[in-house]
């Protein structure tokens, strides 16, 4: 098949060649960006956290009626509450183990600050979130240790909530060790933080561990993360439980009423419920993520259907055209497999050529998203994927109005209308 009687054809309908390959060079230049988004969305999603997620829940309260300060007796009195909470939870059979704690990850309460090998730095090398925690705080959040110890009962110290953060030792995440020390092992190493001139020794490194933040402005250090063995004392409270196997639901109805039984001036946070697994804060952070991406894939299967609805209408108006071309076809000899095989060509280029188009425009979408909304660089892979999908949509779409038109009579096709 020579393209000449194909490019004749096409110049003979310039307008919807035109109009077809503009449609599909804007849909590939979309669809290419939509499903980049999409991929890069789930892949937020499902990016772990580093804490064995199962089996864990977060309680948040307030207690009412608590001392107000920062002074030695009020910080002892609310530890004091605080510790009792923790008795109290530790003491249901559901409960396997419980630490207070500032945040979570993925919680969305950051408390973060700097760190830096030298004292007195005031421009650190890497921003830092803290988990201030006590006793058993890494076996509840079941991060994984890569080197080092855990924190001893007797280093758990308290302070007040606005208290400054200067540590004896401190457990940090294997991205803030690589930060810090990239050409040295950080383990008993000195490190100081928030600018201060009192050394932190590093006892021990956990493999991953997120940052409670999942904002833009937390992308830049999302790994870089340290475990303060400090009690925080203030007026409200959070405590991070693993629940026994099995007996997530369980625990966290008991934890509550138990919480409350134990001492009812209190009031609860979580939409009043006082308690959450896990599992829904991850779903709570991300469901901003999980909304654009369905929506992504909404805007991608309606721009496909409308782009080979389209190929469809002008190739059946095209057909309806030319029956009595392809009537005198068959007369001379053409099968209906060159039939079929002529719009599938003509298709193809139409196709191509919007495909070229789609091609610099998804480009150049990619971008302006970049610039605007620091988005990623679009991969070539995604690009060249999308050009697969338009010219398959295009030879689908193609191939009805193509085979009615093969399987036109002669006879029929050159009767005078």
């Amino acid at each position: 098949m020579t393209l000449h009687p194909l490019l004749a054809a096409l110049r003979r309908h310039k307008a919807g060649v035109v109009l077809i390959a503009l449609q599909i060079a804007l849909t590939l230049a979309i669809v290419c960006n939509a499903v980049f988004i999409i991929g890069s969305r789930i892949e937020r999603i499902h990016r772990p956290s580093g804490l064995n997620e199962s089996d864990l829940f977060m309680v948040s309260q307030h207690w009412v009626g608590a001392p107000t300060g920062d002074d030695q007796a009020t910080t002892d009195k609310l530890d004091s509450l605080l510790q009792a909470d923790v008795a109290t939870l530790r003491s249901l059979p559901d409960v396997e183990s419980v630490t207070p704690i500032n945040s979570l990850p993925l919680a969305n309460s950051t408390w973060s600050g700097g760190a830096s090998t030298k004292p007195d730095e005031k421009n650190e090398p890497a921003h830092v979130a803290y988990y201030f925690g006590g006793k058993d705080m890494l076996k509840t959040l079941g991060a994984h240790l890569a080197a080092g110890r855990d924190f001893t009962d007797d280093e758990i110290r308290h302070q007040a909530v606005r208290a400054p953060n200067q540590p004896v030792i401190t457990i940090i995440s294997q991205a803030l060790a690589d930060k810090l020390f990239p050409d040295h092992d950080a383990l008993g190493k000195a490190i100081y933080f928030d600018g201060g001139n009192k050394p932190a020794t590093i006892v021990g490194i956990v493999e991953r561990l997120q940052t409670p933040s999942v904002e833009s402005w937390a992308n830049d250090f999302a790994w870089n993360t340290a475990l303060i063995p400090t009690r925080l004392d203030g007026g409200s409270s959070r405590y991070a439980v693993r629940a026994r196997p099995g007996r997530l639901n369980e625990a966290m109805k008991a934890a509550t009423e138990a919480l409350y039984k134990a001492n009812p001036m209190r009031v609860f946070y979580l939409d009043g419920k006082g308690a959450r697994a896990f599992s829904d804060i991850r779903a709570n952070t991300y469901r901003a993520d999980r909304g654009m991406a369905i929506l992504m894939g909404v805007i991608c299967l309606i721009l496909l259907a409308v782009t080979g609805a389209g190929i469809v209408g002008l190739t059946s108006f095209w057909v309806g055209q030319r029956h009595k071309q392809i009537g005198v076809r068959r007369a001379l000899g053409a099968r209906k497999l060159d039939i079929l095989r002529y719009f599938q060509a003509e298709n193809l280029l139409i196709a191509g050529g919007g495909a070229l188009a789609g091609i610099v425009l998804a480009i150049g979408l990619n971008l302006w998203l970049m610039h605007r909304f620091e988005m990623d660089r679009i991969p070539v892979v995604y690009v060249l994927l999308g050009v697969a999908v338009v010219l398959a949509l295009g030879q689908l779409a193609v191939f009805a109005p193509a085979r009615r038109a093969a399987n036109v009579p002669p006879v029929v096709a050159t009767r005078s209308v």
